[in-house]
């Protein structure tokens, strides 16, 4: 079976042994595909356990779980990121141009921010000031930029959460810390006959549209 974050290889050889304990990831790109498996698999321990020790404050497998319930996770897109050393020098213009750019035009660019994607990660909405913030190292120089787009169905919706995240490192392991939601989070329309946003090639139809409920 495919991973969850929807790499080229099989979740046993990709994110579950990382969310089973055998593996650690050795980049913060692999932490953020293992927690977006581990959140489509209900996993809320291993999503507890890495976020860095200050986020963990606070924090319970339950109120994790309270956070995502209703949500079915089914796709994940990575998107090129800047370094951290450019990103003060960029600031402005990601903030301006927050929407992203998603495979195709079929997403509305209209659709409006919700509030569960900021329960879920903890991520506040962007602003100038937070980006500014997040690309900071919390630590050098194990610290590191992603920006994903998570696809969930909620009510038979399909939803996307659009967030720039940071990640350090904590005594040998990259932990998240904390990010910012861009604002094109929310409910969105897509195209049933479009190429599915899972990368598989097929028709969305045909592929991650039968995981709504």
């Amino acid at each position: 079976m495919r991973c969850y974050c929807c790499s080229s290889k099989s979740f046993d050889e990709c994110c579950e042994p990382f969310i089973k304990g055998d593996k650690h990831p050795s980049s913060a790109e692999q932490l953020m595909r293992s927690r977006f498996s581990a959140y489509a698999k209900a996993h809320y321990q291993y999503i507890l356990e890495t976020y860095t020790k200050e986020k963990q404050q606070g924090l319970s497998v339950e109120d994790l779980a309270q956070s995502a319930q209703g949500a079915t996770w089914f796709a994940l897109k990575v998107h090129p990121t800047l370094a951290a050393s450019s990103v003060n020098n960029s600031v402005d213009s990601l903030v301006g141009n927050s929407v992203s750019s998603t495979e195709g035009s079929s997403i509305d660019s209209t659709v409006h921010a919700d509030a569960k994607v900021e329960a879920v990660t903890n991520a506040e909405p962007i602003s100038k000031t937070n980006l500014k913030s997040i690309s900071k190292p919390i630590t050098k120089p194990n610290n590191a930029i992603v920006e994903f787009t998570a696809y969930y169905f909620e009510n038979k919706s399909m939803y996307q959460l659009h967030e720039t995240s940071n990640f350090s490192v904590e005594d040998g392991k990259w932990r998240y810390h904390n990010g910012v939601l861009h604002d094109d989070c929310g409910k969105i329309k897509y195209g049933r006959n479009l190429p599915c946003v899972c990368g598989s090639n097929k028709k969305f139809k045909q592929c991650c549209a039968t995981k709504s409920r």
